[in-house]
Protein backbone atom coordinates (compact mmCIF):
# COMPACT_ATOMS: atom_id res chain seq x y z
CA UNK A 1 0.00 0.00 0.00
CA UNK A 2 1.52 3.47 -1.50
CA UNK A 3 0.11 5.39 1.82
CA UNK A 4 1.29 2.89 4.21
CA UNK A 5 4.75 2.77 2.30
CA UNK A 6 5.07 6.59 3.01
CA UNK A 7 4.36 6.97 6.18
CA UNK A 8 6.29 4.54 7.20
CA UNK A 9 9.33 5.92 5.11
CA UNK A 10 8.78 8.93 7.62
CA UNK A 11 8.74 6.84 10.52
CA UNK A 12 5.30 7.39 11.41
CA UNK A 13 4.27 4.44 13.91
CA UNK A 14 0.94 3.35 12.08
CA UNK A 15 -2.20 1.79 14.49
CA UNK A 16 -5.21 0.50 12.02
CA UNK A 17 -8.75 0.85 13.40
CA UNK A 18 -9.84 -2.39 12.23
CA UNK A 19 -6.85 -4.80 12.91
CA UNK A 20 -7.19 -3.50 16.72
CA UNK A 21 -8.94 -6.54 18.64
CA UNK A 22 -10.51 -4.03 21.24
CA UNK A 23 -10.75 -0.74 19.14
CA UNK A 24 -12.15 1.56 21.35
CA UNK A 25 -10.90 -0.47 24.57
CA UNK A 26 -7.20 0.50 22.91
CA UNK A 27 -8.14 3.94 22.14
CA UNK A 28 -9.28 4.68 25.95
CA UNK A 29 -5.55 3.27 26.73
CA UNK A 30 -3.17 4.29 24.08
CA UNK A 31 -5.39 7.71 23.07
CA UNK A 32 -3.29 10.18 24.53
CA UNK A 33 -0.63 9.13 21.93
CA UNK A 34 -2.37 9.93 18.81
CA UNK A 35 -1.74 13.18 17.07
CA UNK A 36 -2.98 12.16 13.56
CA UNK A 37 -5.83 10.12 12.19
CA UNK A 38 -6.34 9.10 8.30
CA UNK A 39 -9.73 8.19 7.52
CA UNK A 40 -12.02 8.73 4.69
CA UNK A 41 -15.33 10.81 3.85
CA UNK A 42 -18.10 8.32 4.85
CA UNK A 43 -16.57 7.13 8.24
CA UNK A 44 -15.19 10.37 9.36
CA UNK A 45 -14.20 10.70 12.97
CA UNK A 46 -17.02 9.77 15.42
CA UNK A 47 -17.46 13.29 18.21
CA UNK A 48 -18.02 10.84 21.21
CA UNK A 49 -14.44 9.50 20.41
CA UNK A 50 -12.56 13.40 20.68
CA UNK A 51 -11.93 12.73 24.45
CA UNK A 52 -9.37 9.96 24.34
CA UNK A 53 -7.48 11.69 21.88
CA UNK A 54 -6.77 14.52 23.66
CA UNK A 55 -3.29 15.30 21.52
CA UNK A 56 -5.20 15.01 17.95
CA UNK A 57 -3.68 18.04 16.15
CA UNK A 58 -5.53 16.84 12.60
CA UNK A 59 -7.78 14.82 10.82
CA UNK A 60 -7.44 13.59 7.20
CA UNK A 61 -9.50 12.61 5.05
CA UNK A 62 -9.32 10.85 2.10
CA UNK A 63 -12.05 12.33 -0.35
CA UNK A 64 -13.51 15.42 -1.06
CA UNK A 65 -16.29 15.10 0.89
CA UNK A 66 -16.35 15.28 4.90
CA UNK A 67 -19.90 15.11 5.77
CA UNK A 68 -19.33 12.87 8.30
CA UNK A 69 -16.87 15.22 10.47
CA UNK A 70 -18.46 17.41 12.83
CA UNK A 71 -16.46 20.60 11.64
CA UNK A 72 -17.86 22.32 14.56
CA UNK A 73 -17.30 20.21 17.23
CA UNK A 74 -13.67 19.99 15.76
CA UNK A 75 -12.83 22.62 13.84
CA UNK A 76 -14.42 25.42 16.02
CA UNK A 77 -14.15 24.14 19.22
CA UNK A 78 -11.20 21.93 19.73
CA UNK A 79 -8.97 24.17 17.50
CA UNK A 80 -8.01 20.79 14.99
CA UNK A 81 -7.21 20.55 11.25
CA UNK A 82 -9.56 18.89 9.23
CA UNK A 83 -8.25 18.35 5.29
CA UNK A 84 -9.75 16.39 2.34
CA UNK A 85 -8.39 16.01 -1.22
CA UNK A 86 -10.52 18.15 -3.75
CA UNK A 87 -9.49 18.60 -6.99
CA UNK A 88 -7.77 15.07 -8.30
CA UNK A 89 -10.96 13.39 -7.89
CA UNK A 90 -12.49 15.97 -10.29
CA UNK A 91 -12.13 14.16 -13.67
CA UNK A 92 -13.13 10.53 -12.45
CA UNK A 93 -15.96 12.06 -10.49
CA UNK A 94 -17.40 13.96 -13.70
CA UNK A 95 -16.62 10.64 -15.42
CA UNK A 96 -19.05 8.54 -13.62
CA UNK A 97 -21.64 11.06 -13.50
CA UNK A 98 -21.61 10.86 -17.09
CA UNK A 99 -21.22 7.17 -17.23
CA UNK A 100 -24.73 6.95 -15.78
CA UNK A 101 -26.53 9.62 -17.78
CA UNK A 102 -25.80 8.16 -21.12
CA UNK A 103 -26.63 4.67 -19.40
CA UNK A 104 -29.94 6.07 -18.62
CA UNK A 105 -30.79 7.98 -22.04
CA UNK A 106 -29.27 4.65 -23.86
CA UNK A 107 -31.30 2.08 -21.61
CA UNK A 108 -27.31 0.43 -21.44
CA UNK A 109 -28.81 -2.16 -18.71
CA UNK A 110 -31.57 -4.01 -20.89
CA UNK A 111 -29.31 -3.54 -24.11
CA UNK A 112 -26.34 -5.55 -22.60
CA UNK A 113 -28.90 -7.93 -20.86
CA UNK A 114 -30.46 -8.01 -24.25
CA UNK A 115 -26.77 -8.97 -25.95
CA UNK A 116 -25.68 -11.47 -23.44
CA UNK A 117 -29.11 -13.23 -22.82
CA UNK A 118 -29.25 -14.17 -26.95
CA UNK A 119 -32.33 -12.22 -27.20
CA UNK A 120 -31.05 -10.53 -29.90
CA UNK A 121 -30.70 -13.62 -32.00
CA UNK A 122 -34.34 -15.34 -30.59
CA UNK A 123 -36.15 -12.32 -30.89
CA UNK A 124 -34.76 -9.80 -32.88
CA UNK A 125 -33.29 -5.66 -32.15
CA UNK A 126 -33.27 -4.22 -29.03
CA UNK A 127 -36.57 -1.64 -28.65
CA UNK A 128 -34.83 2.03 -29.55
CA UNK A 129 -33.91 3.77 -26.56
CA UNK A 130 -33.27 8.03 -26.68
CA UNK A 131 -30.79 10.12 -27.54
CA UNK A 132 -28.39 12.17 -25.02
CA UNK A 133 -27.38 14.10 -27.34
CA UNK A 134 -28.70 18.34 -27.48
CA UNK A 135 -29.84 17.76 -23.92
CA UNK A 136 -30.87 20.69 -21.35
CA UNK A 137 -28.74 19.43 -18.51
CA UNK A 138 -29.57 20.74 -14.37
CA UNK A 139 -26.45 20.60 -12.51
CA UNK A 140 -26.92 21.16 -8.38
CA UNK A 141 -23.69 22.31 -7.28
CA UNK A 142 -21.61 23.69 -9.81
CA UNK A 143 -17.85 23.42 -7.75
CA UNK A 144 -15.01 21.94 -9.13
CA UNK A 145 -16.53 18.75 -10.32
CA UNK A 146 -19.93 20.53 -11.06
CA UNK A 147 -17.98 22.01 -13.33
CA UNK A 148 -15.98 19.14 -14.73
CA UNK A 149 -19.32 17.62 -15.21
CA UNK A 150 -20.48 20.84 -17.39
CA UNK A 151 -16.75 20.93 -19.30
CA UNK A 152 -17.61 17.37 -20.55
CA UNK A 153 -21.54 17.70 -21.07
CA UNK A 154 -21.05 20.13 -23.47
CA UNK A 155 -19.41 17.33 -26.15
CA UNK A 156 -22.61 16.40 -26.39
CA UNK A 157 -24.35 19.77 -27.13
CA UNK A 158 -25.51 20.09 -23.85
CA UNK A 159 -27.32 23.17 -22.52
CA UNK A 160 -26.62 23.59 -19.13
CA UNK A 161 -27.87 25.03 -16.12
CA UNK A 162 -27.13 25.17 -12.88
CA UNK A 163 -28.53 25.59 -9.42
CA UNK A 164 -26.58 26.71 -6.10
CA UNK A 165 -26.50 29.16 -2.88
CA UNK A 166 -25.60 32.05 -5.80
CA UNK A 167 -24.24 32.59 -9.25
CA UNK A 168 -20.81 31.86 -9.88
CA UNK A 169 -18.82 34.48 -11.13
CA UNK A 170 -17.09 34.08 -15.01
CA UNK A 171 -19.49 31.54 -15.67
CA UNK A 172 -21.50 30.98 -18.75
CA UNK A 173 -24.17 28.68 -18.17
CA UNK A 174 -27.70 29.29 -16.84
CA UNK A 175 -27.94 30.29 -13.27
CA UNK A 176 -31.36 29.07 -11.99
CA UNK A 177 -32.68 30.69 -8.46
CA UNK A 178 -34.69 27.75 -7.72
CA UNK A 179 -34.23 23.90 -7.99
CA UNK A 180 -37.88 23.14 -8.61
CA UNK A 181 -38.24 25.50 -11.70
CA UNK A 182 -34.61 24.09 -12.87
CA UNK A 183 -35.92 20.98 -12.71
CA UNK A 184 -39.17 21.76 -14.44
CA UNK A 185 -36.74 23.18 -17.37
CA UNK A 186 -34.63 20.42 -17.86
CA UNK A 187 -34.40 17.13 -19.36
CA UNK A 188 -31.94 16.08 -16.39
CA UNK A 189 -30.71 16.73 -13.46
CA UNK A 190 -27.35 15.89 -12.22
CA UNK A 191 -26.53 15.88 -8.11
CA UNK A 192 -22.80 16.97 -7.01
CA UNK A 193 -23.20 18.63 -3.78
CA UNK A 194 -21.82 18.17 -0.35
CA UNK A 195 -23.93 15.60 2.16
CA UNK A 196 -24.65 17.17 5.75
CA UNK A 197 -28.15 18.78 6.92
CA UNK A 198 -28.12 21.34 4.83
CA UNK A 199 -28.44 19.19 1.67
CA UNK A 200 -30.65 16.73 3.14
CA UNK A 201 -33.69 15.89 0.44
CA UNK A 202 -33.02 19.18 -1.20
CA UNK A 203 -34.32 17.27 -4.54
CA UNK A 204 -37.24 15.86 -2.74
CA UNK A 205 -40.61 14.78 -4.40
CA UNK A 206 -41.59 18.56 -5.44
CA UNK A 207 -38.08 18.65 -7.49
CA UNK A 208 -38.43 15.03 -8.69
CA UNK A 209 -42.35 15.65 -10.33
CA UNK A 210 -40.66 18.67 -11.57
CA UNK A 211 -38.38 16.53 -13.89
CA UNK A 212 -41.33 14.69 -14.92
CA UNK A 213 -42.19 11.42 -16.59
CA UNK A 214 -39.26 11.59 -19.12
CA UNK A 215 -36.59 13.16 -17.06
CA UNK A 216 -33.37 11.55 -15.56
CA UNK A 217 -32.20 11.95 -12.34
CA UNK A 218 -28.31 11.38 -11.43
CA UNK A 219 -26.29 11.28 -8.29
CA UNK A 220 -22.79 11.18 -7.70
CA UNK A 221 -22.72 13.52 -4.89
CA UNK A 222 -24.02 11.92 -1.40
CA UNK A 223 -27.03 9.69 -0.58
CA UNK A 224 -28.78 12.07 1.73
CA UNK A 225 -29.33 14.75 -0.94
CA UNK A 226 -31.95 12.79 -2.76
CA UNK A 227 -35.04 11.70 -0.59
CA UNK A 228 -34.52 8.07 -1.37
CA UNK A 229 -38.47 6.58 -0.72
CA UNK A 230 -39.32 9.69 -2.74
CA UNK A 231 -37.51 8.98 -5.45
CA UNK A 232 -38.29 5.02 -5.56
CA UNK A 233 -42.24 5.85 -5.36
CA UNK A 234 -41.87 8.21 -8.64
CA UNK A 235 -39.58 5.73 -10.47
CA UNK A 236 -42.42 2.98 -9.82
CA UNK A 237 -45.04 5.44 -10.52
CA UNK A 238 -43.46 6.41 -14.02
CA UNK A 239 -43.21 9.64 -12.72
CA UNK A 240 -40.10 9.91 -13.50
CA UNK A 241 -37.89 8.44 -16.10
CA UNK A 242 -34.69 6.89 -15.28
CA UNK A 243 -32.15 7.15 -12.10
CA UNK A 244 -28.37 6.97 -11.94
CA UNK A 245 -27.46 5.99 -8.90
CA UNK A 246 -23.85 5.79 -7.51
CA UNK A 247 -24.57 6.77 -3.79
CA UNK A 248 -27.97 5.47 -1.21
CA UNK A 249 -29.07 6.57 1.69
CA UNK A 250 -28.29 4.20 3.87
CA UNK A 251 -24.89 2.61 2.02
CA UNK A 252 -23.72 0.31 1.64
CA UNK A 253 -27.61 -0.87 1.70
CA UNK A 254 -29.54 -0.47 -1.32
CA UNK A 255 -33.46 -0.69 -0.89
CA UNK A 256 -34.30 -3.96 -2.78
CA UNK A 257 -36.89 -1.62 -5.18
CA UNK A 258 -34.02 -0.06 -6.65
CA UNK A 259 -33.12 -3.22 -7.28
CA UNK A 260 -35.77 -4.35 -9.15
CA UNK A 261 -36.49 -1.31 -11.29
CA UNK A 262 -35.40 -1.66 -15.04
CA UNK A 263 -35.72 2.29 -14.67
CA UNK A 264 -32.45 2.62 -12.67
CA UNK A 265 -28.72 2.28 -13.35
CA UNK A 266 -26.63 1.67 -9.88
CA UNK A 267 -23.19 1.75 -9.05
CA UNK A 268 -21.58 0.99 -5.70
CA UNK A 269 -20.11 4.38 -5.05
CA UNK A 270 -17.56 4.27 -7.54
CA UNK A 271 -17.25 7.78 -8.52
CA UNK A 272 -13.82 8.21 -8.04
CA UNK A 273 -12.41 4.44 -7.53
CA UNK A 274 -9.87 3.98 -10.33
CA UNK A 275 -5.91 3.09 -9.77
CA UNK A 276 -5.05 5.70 -10.54
CA UNK A 277 -7.32 8.58 -8.87
CA UNK A 278 -7.13 6.18 -5.41
CA UNK A 279 -3.08 6.74 -5.74
CA UNK A 280 -3.16 10.83 -5.78
CA UNK A 281 -6.07 10.73 -2.93
CA UNK A 282 -3.97 8.75 -1.35
CA UNK A 283 -0.89 10.95 -1.92
CA UNK A 284 -2.69 13.79 -0.37
CA UNK A 285 -4.06 12.67 2.34
CA UNK A 286 -0.44 11.40 3.19
CA UNK A 287 0.93 14.64 2.15
CA UNK A 288 -1.33 16.86 4.32
CA UNK A 289 -0.12 14.51 7.75
CA UNK A 290 3.59 14.93 6.63
CA UNK A 291 3.76 18.68 5.93
CA UNK A 292 2.05 19.34 9.02
CA UNK A 293 4.40 17.15 11.28
CA UNK A 294 7.05 19.29 9.48
CA UNK A 295 6.01 22.79 9.49
CA UNK A 296 2.26 23.04 10.92
CA UNK A 297 0.70 23.86 7.94
CA UNK A 298 -1.16 21.70 5.41
CA UNK A 299 -2.14 21.66 1.72
CA UNK A 300 -5.99 21.12 1.35
CA UNK A 301 -7.61 22.47 4.48
CA UNK A 302 -11.19 22.54 4.39
CA UNK A 303 -13.07 25.66 3.62
CA UNK A 304 -14.07 25.81 7.93
CA UNK A 305 -10.56 25.48 9.04
CA UNK A 306 -8.34 27.27 5.43
CA UNK A 307 -7.28 29.92 8.05
CA UNK A 308 -5.42 28.02 10.17
CA UNK A 309 -2.82 27.55 7.25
Amino acid sequence: DPVVQKLEENNVQIHFWRKLPEPETWLKENGASIEYVLTNGPVGFPVDLLEYVPNLKLISSHGVGYDAIDTEEIVVKRDIVVTHTPDVLNAETSTTAILLWLACYRNFNSLERHARSGAWAETGPHALTRTADNRKVGILGLGRIGTAIAHKLEAFGSSIYYHSRSPKPNVKYTYCKDLVEMAREVDSLICIVPGGAGTKHLVNEEVIDALGPDGVLVNVSRGSVVDERALIRALQEKRLGCAGLDVFENEPIIPQELRDLDNTVLLPHVGSATIECRLEMGALSVDNILQHIQDGTVLTAVPECQNKN
